[in-house]
Protein backbone atom coordinates (compact mmCIF):
# COMPACT_ATOMS: atom_id res chain seq x y z
CA UNK A 1 0.00 0.00 0.00
CA UNK A 2 1.24 3.48 -0.85
CA UNK A 3 0.75 6.56 1.31
CA UNK A 4 -2.24 8.72 0.35
CA UNK A 5 -3.31 12.24 1.26
CA UNK A 6 -6.88 12.07 2.54
CA UNK A 7 -7.43 15.80 3.07
CA UNK A 8 -5.61 19.12 3.38
CA UNK A 9 -6.83 22.01 5.51
CA UNK A 10 -5.01 25.33 5.12
CA UNK A 11 -4.78 27.29 8.36
CA UNK A 12 -3.02 30.36 6.91
CA UNK A 13 -2.90 31.76 3.39
CA UNK A 14 -0.61 34.73 2.82
CA UNK A 15 2.72 34.97 0.98
CA UNK A 16 3.03 31.35 2.07
CA UNK A 17 0.27 28.88 2.79
CA UNK A 18 0.43 26.64 5.85
CA UNK A 19 -1.70 23.55 5.97
CA UNK A 20 -2.37 20.31 7.78
CA UNK A 21 -2.62 17.15 5.71
CA UNK A 22 -4.39 14.03 6.90
CA UNK A 23 -2.40 11.13 5.45
CA UNK A 24 -2.94 7.40 5.28
CA UNK A 25 0.55 5.98 5.70
CA UNK A 26 1.86 2.93 3.83
CA UNK A 27 1.10 0.69 6.82
CA UNK A 28 -2.56 1.78 6.82
CA UNK A 29 -2.40 4.07 9.86
CA UNK A 30 -3.42 7.73 9.64
CA UNK A 31 -1.34 10.72 10.68
CA UNK A 32 -1.30 14.50 10.36
CA UNK A 33 1.56 16.30 8.62
CA UNK A 34 2.28 20.01 8.10
CA UNK A 35 2.72 21.57 4.66
CA UNK A 36 4.29 24.96 3.84
CA UNK A 37 3.72 26.15 0.28
CA UNK A 38 5.08 29.39 -1.18
CA UNK A 39 5.89 28.25 -4.71
CA UNK A 40 9.10 27.22 -6.40
CA UNK A 41 12.38 29.12 -6.52
CA UNK A 42 15.71 29.63 -8.26
CA UNK A 43 19.22 29.92 -6.82
CA UNK A 44 22.27 31.06 -8.81
CA UNK A 45 25.99 31.28 -8.10
CA UNK A 46 27.38 33.94 -10.45
CA UNK A 47 31.15 33.64 -10.90
CA UNK A 48 33.79 35.50 -12.90
CA UNK A 49 36.19 32.90 -14.32
CA UNK A 50 38.79 35.52 -15.29
CA UNK A 51 39.09 37.14 -11.87
CA UNK A 52 38.13 33.91 -10.02
CA UNK A 53 35.51 35.55 -7.83
CA UNK A 54 31.86 34.88 -7.07
CA UNK A 55 29.13 37.38 -6.31
CA UNK A 56 26.91 36.59 -3.34
CA UNK A 57 24.48 38.54 -1.19
CA UNK A 58 23.65 39.20 2.43
CA UNK A 59 20.13 40.09 3.54
CA UNK A 60 18.09 39.91 6.70
CA UNK A 61 16.75 36.40 7.38
CA UNK A 62 14.19 36.64 10.17
CA UNK A 63 13.97 32.85 10.84
CA UNK A 64 17.77 32.72 11.33
CA UNK A 65 17.54 35.79 13.56
CA UNK A 66 14.81 34.05 15.56
CA UNK A 67 16.68 30.78 16.16
CA UNK A 68 20.30 31.91 16.37
CA UNK A 69 20.47 35.72 16.42
CA UNK A 70 22.14 35.73 12.98
CA UNK A 71 21.11 38.94 11.22
CA UNK A 72 22.22 37.81 7.75
CA UNK A 73 23.98 34.95 6.07
CA UNK A 74 26.16 34.80 3.00
CA UNK A 75 24.14 33.26 0.19
CA UNK A 76 23.80 32.84 -3.54
CA UNK A 77 21.23 35.15 -5.13
CA UNK A 78 17.82 33.47 -5.14
CA UNK A 79 14.12 34.12 -5.34
CA UNK A 80 10.65 32.82 -5.94
CA UNK A 81 9.59 31.98 -9.49
CA UNK A 82 6.97 34.52 -10.49
CA UNK A 83 6.15 34.15 -14.17
CA UNK A 84 8.23 32.56 -16.90
CA UNK A 85 10.85 29.85 -16.90
CA UNK A 86 13.30 29.10 -14.12
CA UNK A 87 16.06 30.49 -16.38
CA UNK A 88 14.21 33.80 -16.89
CA UNK A 89 13.62 34.10 -13.16
CA UNK A 90 17.25 33.24 -12.37
CA UNK A 91 18.48 36.03 -14.65
CA UNK A 92 15.96 38.50 -13.17
CA UNK A 93 16.84 37.68 -9.56
CA UNK A 94 20.59 38.04 -10.17
CA UNK A 95 20.07 41.37 -11.93
CA UNK A 96 17.81 42.68 -9.12
CA UNK A 97 20.01 41.47 -6.29
CA UNK A 98 23.54 41.97 -7.69
CA UNK A 99 23.19 44.22 -10.74
CA UNK A 100 24.80 41.57 -12.98
CA UNK A 101 23.21 40.67 -16.31
CA UNK A 102 23.74 36.96 -16.90
CA UNK A 103 23.96 35.35 -20.32
CA UNK A 104 24.86 31.69 -19.75
CA UNK A 105 23.31 29.49 -17.09
CA UNK A 106 24.64 26.04 -16.27
CA UNK A 107 21.92 23.91 -14.63
CA UNK A 108 23.00 22.10 -11.47
CA UNK A 109 19.66 20.45 -10.68
CA UNK A 110 16.22 20.91 -9.16
CA UNK A 111 15.85 19.88 -5.54
CA UNK A 112 13.35 20.16 -2.72
CA UNK A 113 14.61 22.76 -0.27
CA UNK A 114 13.18 20.80 2.69
CA UNK A 115 10.77 18.05 1.60
CA UNK A 116 9.79 17.26 5.19
CA UNK A 117 7.77 20.48 5.43
CA UNK A 118 7.92 22.54 2.22
CA UNK A 119 6.61 22.02 -1.31
CA UNK A 120 9.33 24.35 -2.68
CA UNK A 121 11.50 23.02 -5.45
CA UNK A 122 14.57 25.14 -6.13
CA UNK A 123 16.18 25.25 -9.57
CA UNK A 124 19.93 25.66 -9.10
CA UNK A 125 22.40 27.19 -11.58
CA UNK A 126 26.00 28.31 -11.76
CA UNK A 127 26.59 31.18 -14.17
CA UNK A 128 29.76 32.79 -15.54
CA UNK A 129 29.93 36.56 -15.94
CA UNK A 130 32.50 39.25 -16.71
CA UNK A 131 33.06 42.53 -14.91
CA UNK A 132 31.45 44.30 -17.90
CA UNK A 133 28.17 42.44 -17.18
CA UNK A 134 27.55 44.55 -14.06
CA UNK A 135 24.86 46.93 -15.31
CA UNK A 136 23.07 48.04 -12.17
CA UNK A 137 23.72 48.66 -8.49
CA UNK A 138 21.82 45.62 -7.24
CA UNK A 139 20.45 45.52 -3.70
CA UNK A 140 17.04 44.02 -4.41
CA UNK A 141 13.79 44.87 -6.11
CA UNK A 142 12.28 48.24 -5.26
CA UNK A 143 9.47 47.97 -2.75
CA UNK A 144 10.43 44.51 -1.46
CA UNK A 145 12.40 45.83 1.56
CA UNK A 146 15.27 43.42 0.91
CA UNK A 147 18.19 45.76 1.75
CA UNK A 148 20.61 43.37 0.10
CA UNK A 149 24.35 43.84 0.44
CA UNK A 150 26.33 42.57 -2.57
CA UNK A 151 29.50 40.64 -1.68
CA UNK A 152 32.16 39.71 -4.22
CA UNK A 153 34.73 37.24 -2.92
CA UNK A 154 37.54 35.03 -4.23
CA UNK A 155 36.47 31.51 -5.17
CA UNK A 156 39.34 30.10 -3.11
CA UNK A 157 37.97 31.85 -0.01
CA UNK A 158 34.45 30.61 -0.74
CA UNK A 159 35.77 27.07 -1.19
CA UNK A 160 37.60 27.33 2.14
CA UNK A 161 34.35 28.39 3.80
CA UNK A 162 32.68 25.28 2.39
CA UNK A 163 35.50 23.09 3.71
CA UNK A 164 35.27 24.68 7.19
CA UNK A 165 31.47 24.24 7.28
CA UNK A 166 31.14 28.03 7.43
CA UNK A 167 28.43 28.29 4.75
CA UNK A 168 25.10 28.08 6.56
CA UNK A 169 22.84 28.29 3.50
CA UNK A 170 22.25 24.89 1.86
CA UNK A 171 21.68 26.17 -1.68
CA UNK A 172 24.91 28.16 -1.51
CA UNK A 173 26.91 25.22 -0.20
CA UNK A 174 25.46 23.01 -2.95
CA UNK A 175 26.32 25.56 -5.64
CA UNK A 176 29.87 26.12 -4.39
CA UNK A 177 30.52 22.37 -4.31
CA UNK A 178 28.96 21.92 -7.76
CA UNK A 179 31.10 24.71 -9.23
CA UNK A 180 34.23 23.25 -7.63
CA UNK A 181 33.40 19.78 -9.00
CA UNK A 182 32.64 21.02 -12.52
CA UNK A 183 35.40 23.64 -12.82
CA UNK A 184 38.20 22.67 -10.40
CA UNK A 185 40.80 24.86 -12.16
CA UNK A 186 38.95 27.96 -10.94
CA UNK A 187 39.84 27.05 -7.34
CA UNK A 188 43.58 26.41 -7.79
Amino acid sequence: MNAKILSVRFIHEGWAKFGLAKVRLADGTEAEREIEDHGNAVGVLPYDPERRVATLVRELRVPALYVSSEQTQLEAPAGIIDDGTPEENARREVLEETGIRLHELEPVGTTYSCAGISTEQIHLFVAPYRSTDREERGGGAEGEHETIKVVEMPLAELSGMADRAALRDLKTLTLVLALRLRHPALFE
